[in-house]
């Protein structure tokens, strides 16, 4: 599930945390690196679960107003399109979903106030009146609005920030990416999945977790040369003067030029400079690109880039 962006996102974060703390423990710093992507695999399955408590909510209103004093003709016979949506049964039932939010105790429990908030904003949005108006019923349409009930409601929704702030200081950022994952996860789903159909794994494979555990290391063990090299490359800039965050990116790209063999570098320049789109100035971006550009020509004419691999030998 996790994406090699994230990786390096997370790899920043918990890097600035780290310089900025006295306590300069690797083990213990690896450790909160492991522990915060984890909490993106929380959130991860906590959302999904998030549609379920909607619909049960949905349940429980219908089931009120058909026992009013005088239900209308439309509490007796109410329109069940979203609390018998297809996908959400699937996600009901679903063994690895139910086994991992009972493992790491994740509920809405304690949040009724959001849930009805949810709701009362899903039942006035267009995506959920057109849903409930169209008298077709498939699987896929009950499946496509669960993506747009993600990405038009939930996603937008200001309060649901605030409740993932309280539990976590981890999750507010990851809300848009997990929920991008999420929708990639229900898309795997068909109309003949099972209880036993499978979520994301965390990791795609072993490289990514040693990808995770390697970068943070290399980038700490070698901070000496690292910064060197950025203070070569930045003659004419007091290093003393360069935003912290911009000396941070440059020092995981320029780790990654020269330790991670099997990683092009055009990927890694690519994917730093897009991370400096999140964490630095418009000007700090073109600061970072020259710097790197720079010492990635120099580090290629001093033969300290040697990339091996399927058409990278010579890059």
């Amino acid at each position: 599930m996790i994406s090699r962006r994230i990786i390096r996102t997370k790899v920043l974060q918990i890097l600035y945390a780290y310089y900025s703390s006295e306590d300069k423990s690797l083990s213990k710093t690896e450790k909160e690196l492991f522990f915060c992507i984890h909490k993106s695999y929380d959130l991860y399955h906590y959302l999904m679960a998030l549609v379920i408590d909607v619909a049960n909510y949905a349940e429980k209103r219908i089931d009120i107003k058909k026992k009013k004093l005088q239900p209308t003709d439309e509490d007796l016979h109410p329109n069940t399109k979203f609390t018998s949506n297809l996908l959400i049964q699937q996600l009901r039932t679903n063994r690895q979903l139910n086994a991992y939010i009972d493992q790491k105790k994740l509920s809405w429990g304690n949040n009724p106030e959001l849930i009805k908030e949810l709701y009362l904003i899903m039942v006035e949005s267009d995506v959920y009146k057109n849903y409930m108006a169209d008298e077709n019923r498939s699987y896929l349409d009950d499946r496509k609005f669960i993506e747009r009930l993600f990405n038009k409601v939930i996603l937008l929704t200001e309060d649901l920030y605030i409740v993932l702030e309280e539990q976590s200081i981890f999750w507010n950022d990851d809300v848009d990416f997990v929920i991008s994952m999420i929708i990639k996860t229900i898309k795997k789903f068909n109309e003949f999945s099972d209880s036993d159909n499978k979520l994301m794994p965390l990791y795609k494979d072993d490289e990514d977790r040693d990808f995770t555990k390697n970068l943070l290391r290399k980038s700490i063990i070698n901070h000496d040369e690292l910064r060197e090299l950025i203070k070569l490359h930045s003659k004419n800039w007091d290093v003393e003067r360069i935003a912290f965050m911009d000396i941070l990116i440059m020092q995981l790209a320029i780790a990654e030029f020269i330790y991670f063999p099997s990683i092009p570098t055009k990927v890694s320049m690519n994917e730093y400079i897009e991370l400096s789109k999140f964490y630095s100035t418009e000007k700090s971006r073109n600061f970072i690109n020259g710097i790197l550009d720079k010492t990635l020509k120099d580090l290629k004419n001093s033969n300290k880039i040697n990339k091996i691999g399927r058409g990278l030998i010579g890059e």
